[in-house]
């Protein structure tokens, strides 16, 4: 499913100015780090969506959020499939909003956003391969009894598709301690 943009963001495709203002040409300007934080309900995302706002403040980088929903099978119900799928959407769009707005709190400049439907480590690599201007991917370590996370789980399998470097993040870290990281 195509990305959708919220406040105004760019769409994945479109490139993100580096330029900053001031009297530097565009030649001299450098590709801007983009920071790539895949967006779930877990605790320690929120840890990698910090620590990835604060690099990009400090290094004038720029932050994507992805989030991805996962499909459902209801085939035989296609009203109250197409009924849960719009409310799953809309509980999305309303988390990335309430997201993009720490981004700015941190970073000083809206986050671009990307929400996808499908298999999150097929839309993760897709948007990898898509988007030419993201940089890292961050992601945050789980802290529960039932390890890293799918994900952070997966990266041994993933890695050597993957066109960036990954960047895992604790998910322990307080807020003091990212900001001192970072």
């Amino acid at each position: 499913m195509a990305d959708e943009p919220i406040a105004g963001q760019p769409l994945s495709g479109q490139p993100v100015s580096s330029q900053p203002a001031g009297d530097k040409t565009a030649a001299d300007a450098s590709p801007v780090r983009v920071f790539l934080v895949v967006i779930d309900e877990t605790a320690e995302m929120r840890v990698a969506l910090r620590y990835a706002a604060l690099r990009a403040r400090h290094t004038a980088g720029r932050v994507a959020l992805l989030h991805v929903i996962e499909q459902t099978d209801i085939q035989q119900w296609m009203a109250l499939e197409t009924l849960m799928r719009e409310e799953r959407r809309e509980t999305a769009e309303q988390l990335m909003e309430q997201l993009a707005a720490q981004v700015v709190e941190l970073q000083g400049a809206l986050p671009v956003v990307h929400i996808r439907e499908g298999n999150l480590r097929d839309e993760l690599l897709a948007l990898i391969n898509e988007d030419p201007t993201i940089s890292i991917l961050i992601l945050a370590a789980g802290t529960g009894p039932d390890g890293p996370g799918p994900l952070v789980g997966a990266i041994g399998k993933l890695i050597a598709r993957l066109s960036v470097p990954v960047t895992i993040v604790p998910g322990t870290l307080t807020d003091a301690q990212i900001d001192a990281l970072s």
